[in-house]
């Protein structure tokens, strides 16, 4: 059983450190490859760039909810929340 969640390529899971800027602010996320490669396919599906998309939802959280405690895992919930809806579903980013 555990074959296929042991024996993934590591490179699935070895973080990468991407710079981009939410609020006009400077900043960095660490985030597992394959979160990465969700958030690149949520945001060519919006028509944006991720750090586009990245900074937009983070925007909307802001005012919907104050700023996060932990966007890193918003951001891993977020893919979550991706695959769970098809792929598609229940996202909407609109690009400015």
């Amino acid at each position: 059983m555990c074959q296929i969640f042991a024996g993934q390529d590591p490179q699935r899971y070895d973080s990468t450190t991407r710079r981009l800027r939410l609020n006009g602010h400077s900043t960095s996320i660490r985030l597992e490859n394959s979160f990465w490669a969700i958030l690149d396919e949520i945001a060519e599906s919006e028509g944006v760039t991720t750090p586009a998309f990245i900074s937009k939802l983070h925007a909307e959280v802001l005012e919907l909810h104050g700023e996060p405690g932990n966007f890193t895992s918003l951001l891993r919930c977020a893919c979550l929340v991706f695959i769970e809806t098809g792929r598609r579903g229940g996202v909407a980013v609109a690009a400015e």
